[in-house]
């Protein structure tokens, strides 16, 4: 099996697959409306993001901080958002940026 990178409009898919048809199998099976832009089979087996990329940077773990406003959120975006710029002073493109990765993992 090998790795591969499926975008759509609204997203990049990271999963293991044979060859492409079965990734674009798989990309279909989650996201039934959405339709492949870009497949591509990754070099290796890992797959890497830059945390200066999403905006985290510096010392303070903006993780914690955004779990926190999440939780207090009850997970609505807009409201975590709002609560990580005002504990934070982050701008709203940070701010966004942060909690939209933690909402990715699942918090």
């Amino acid at each position: 099996m090998a790795l591969f990178e499926i975008e759509t409009q609204s997203h990049i898919v990271i999963t293991w697959a044979n060859d492409e048809e079965q990734a674009r199998q798989i990309l279909y099976n989650y996201y039934p409306s959405e339709e492949a832009i870009r497949v591509t089979k990754r070099p290796r087996d890992a797959w890497v993001i830059s945390k200066s990329a999403l905006g985290i940077t510096g010392k303070i773990d903006p993780c914690d901080i955004a779990r926190d406003c999440l939780a207090k959120a009850s997970g609505d975006k807009l409201a975590a958002i709002r609560l990580y710029m005002q504990h934070t002073g982050s701008d709203l493109e940070h701010s966004r940026k942060i909690i939209e990765s933690n909402m990715i993992i699942g918090w």
